[in-house]
């Protein structure tokens, strides 16, 4: 019973985001990515699966660099300069907040039907938006990944 209980509250949350469109497909995104992150002791975030691949750092940065570059391409410019390397946790938190707030600031000034060039090809402003949103959910699942192959339990999954 305790199971099925847990299962319908976890549903009830999730259908909240679903039900409010694209940014609370977002929203559950940024939630779980940054919960994963403070769920993720500092040591274990040079942690790659192999060489010549990403680490864990290296792939929360990945979001963030994709986050800019998707904005500018939907043509909301940002000033941000992303340093080279990082040094912690709390760097890398604060870098990935900062670009899901500017996502959220350019997402509500956007115009979506606006055409937007995207890698040479002609698009909309909603095609980049709809590239960032699956962007996020991308590298959150291969976040989840990485943090159960160094025994990391997703804290949503720990109940």
């Amino acid at each position: 019973m305790k199971f099925f209980t847990a299962l319908l509250l976890s549903v009830s949350a999730f259908s909240q985001e679903f039900a409010q469109g694209w940014m609370g497909e977002f929203e559950h995104a940024a939630k779980q990515t940054h919960a994963l992150l403070e769920a993720t002791p500092e040591d274990k975030l040079a942690w790659r699966p192999s060489a010549g691949v990403r680490s864990t750092a290296e792939v929360y940065m990945h979001i963030v660099q994709g986050n800019y570059f998707l904005l500018r391409s939907a043509g909301h410019p940002s000033t941000a300069t992303l340093p080279k390397t990082f040094s912690n946790k709390a760097e890398i938190a604060k870098w990935l907040k900062d670009s899901q707030d500017a996502v959220r600031t350019a997402h509500a000034k956007a115009e979506m039907k606006k055409p937007a060039k995207f890698l040479g090809k002609d698009t909309t402003v909603e095609g980049i938006f709809l590239r960032l949103l699956v962007h996020s959910h991308e590298h959150m699942g291969q976040l989840i990944a990485y943090a159960r192959s160094t025994g990391v339990v997703p804290p949503w999954s720990a109940k």
